[in-house]
């Protein structure tokens, strides 16, 4: 998964990867070069006297050093860069691609799991890149080379190498088996993290009306531990690696002054020798110790990208057709055949076989008591879900067959939830259509009763909304949301019940100033209230899924006893009549 993942995402910056393997190289071959240079002072300056090679080997030392700092510093610039730009474009690719979740996708994964794959997986991905380009790409460099120098320098002190190297690389194996597993669990913990303290703060008002805080807490407290101890697993394993190495470090460190002296003592090898090949010991168990390093980010960012691969490769179910259709054969004509929808894993569908059409100048509301899927059937006009079996018909053409863009450029929905965006009225009415000018955007909040409450507030259209439209009431929120789809001016309208946060006087006068401006749409209207829908030209009676009144008002109060049980639920008979 990591490896398709980062081959995919750092194609287009080979040229600059290339550029950071070549200074790497060049900063290893400097530093194997310099202990070599080192160990000529020693025997050939030092030990003789001879000033002038000592001064002139010297300058070229220095040379090489400032080519190798060079080098690290361009490397590791050019790495961050590329790792930065690959972190932008893995968030890139998971926001277009939830962009396109139908709410199945949605509610499979959840919005804290997709928040925290869209940040901390990607940022874990982004970092191992970084520390690879930066630093990790010289120590397998530096441990070869380190191994050839060392060879060259004494054959009989090399052998000390082979003895440690293979102890360390099983010590790694074995901690790499262990984490991994670890690392994935610690990323599911960090979702849940995030999903109860999201329910939290979005929950905040509820959590104190019942006095539920200490429950909440406990709650927040048990996810909070779980991470925690997972955390602490990892920290355990690592806090055991380093001093491990290290002691092998040091003890090999010992073994080569120990034998090394007896070696220069009987003169098999110079002090110069035996210092260069310290100092190559030394580059080699560096580069051991950084190559475990690695041991910290691969198993996390291995678990992280299979997380974002499993977004990045979800079937989309409600997809773009192959050979979409842009244009309506029906404009603004809605029918419905025998639709049927079932939510994934529920045991029978939420809808049976739903037939009805609508046109151009009609207003049909749906009606029906709480849970009979009145929300669901309108979310099938604008494909947020497919029918899973029957067809559903938006301008004379499957909606299945339709250019999604194309579809929902044609609908004007306003949701049973009003959601607003952070930003101003202004950035939220131009949600509905970027290019309305302040007088369409007045005249889209005078229609849906907002203008007034709009111009008290202190910047009007400019004035702020926070994120969700918290500091607004919800009657206020609607009403923003209704202007939203009103200044579009689409052909068919979807209010899922829209006017409930309304009073009865502020509901009367919106539906009486959406008439002009829908005489020519379709509309299809969701509501709880009988006195919204009276005078609506069809109103479909759902119960258990199915519909099993259609008609106006006045007929259904005579042949559906489903219609009149819910209108003497609200107002007299008499009233209704």
């Amino acid at each position: 998964m990591l490896t398709s993942l980062l081959r995919a995402y750092l194609r287009p910056y080979r040229g600059a990867i290339a550029v950071v393997v070549v200074l790497q190289m060049a900063q290893a071959a400097a530093n194997l070069y310099l202990p070599s240079l080192n160990a000529d002072i020693i025997d050939d300056g030092v030990a003789r006297g001879d000033t002038d090679y000592i001064v002139a080997t010297g300058g070229w030392m220095l040379a090489v050093s400032l080519g190798q700092v060079a080098a690290v510093v361009v490397a590791v610039f050019l790495g961050a860069r590329t790792a930065m730009r690959l972190g932008r474009d893995l968030r890139q690719a998971l926001f277009d691609k939830v962009m396109d979740f139908s709410a199945r996708e949605l509610a499979r994964f959840g919005p804290p799991s997709l928040i925290t794959r869209t940040t901390n997986d990607v940022q874990q991905v982004q970092m191992l890149v970084l520390m690879t380009l930066a630093f990790l790409i010289a120590a397998p460099l530096m441990m070869i080379g380190g191994g050839a120098m060392a060879l060259r320098h004494d054959r009989v002190l090399s052998s000390l190498i082979l003895v440690i190297l293979p102890v360390v690389i099983v010590f790694l194996a074995l901690l790499l088996r262990r984490m991994s597993p670890l690392f994935r669990a610690m990323q599911t913990a960090i979702d849940a993290v995030n999903k109860v303290l999201r329910e939290q703060i979005d929950g905040l008002r509820v959590i104190r009306a019942f006095v539920r805080q200490p429950y909440e807490e406990e709650r927040f407290d048990k996810v909070n531990r779980d991470l925690t101890r997972l955390q602490l697993s990892v920290g355990y394993a690592f806090a055991l690696m380093f001093p491990f190495v290290m002691l092998l470090m040091n003890a090999t460190s010992v073994a080569v002054i120990w034998f090394g002296g007896h070696r220069v003592e009987s003169g098999a090898m110079e002090v110069g020798g035996l210092t260069a090949f310290i100092t190559y010991l030394m580059l080699i168990l560096m580069s051991v110790m950084m190559a475990s390093m690695m041991f910290f980010f691969v198993p996390r960012a291995q678990a992280c990208a299979e997380r974002i691969q499993e977004v990045l490769r979800c079937r989309i179910t409600v997809a773009e057709p192959a050979e979409p259709v842009r244009r309506f054969t029906a404009p603004g004509r809605l029918r419905l055949d025998a639709a049927s929808f079932r939510y994934q894993g529920a045991e029978a569908p939420v809808l049976h076989e739903i037939s009805f059409e609508a046109g151009p100048g009609q207003v049909t509301a749906i009606i029906g008591a709480t849970g009979v899927g009145k929300t669901s059937l309108v979310n099938l006009i604008p494909r947020l879900f497919d029918a899973t079996s029957g067809r559903v018909e938006v301008g004379g053409v499957d909606v299945r067959d339709l250019d999604l863009d194309t579809l929902w450029g044609a609908i004007g929905f306003v949701p049973q939830q009003a959601y607003l965006f952070s930003g101003t009225v202004r950035s939220n009415l131009a949600y509905g259509r970027p290019d309305a000018s302040d007088a369409e955007m007045w005249e889209a909040l005078e229609i849906a009763q907002a203008a007034g409450f709009v111009r008290r507030l202190e910047d009007g259209l400019d004035s702020a909304i926070v994120q969700g439209g918290t500091n607004l009431s919800g009657g206020q929120r609607q009403r923003l949301s209704i202007a939203r789809a009103v200044i579009r001016r689409p052909s068919i309208y979807v209010f899922d019940d829209a006017f409930s946060a309304l009073d009865l006087a502020t509901d009367a006068r919106l539906r009486a100033a959406l008439r002009p401006v829908t005489r020519e749409a379709t509309v299809v209207a969701v509501a709880q209230r009988v006195s919204t829908i009276m005078e609506a030209d069809q109103i479909l009676v759902l119960d258990g899924g199915r519909v099993v009144g259609r008609g106006r008002h006045g007929q259904l109060l005579e042949d559906c006893p489903t219609y009149r049980e819910i209108v003497a639920s609200q107002m007299s008979l008499e009233e209704a009549a």
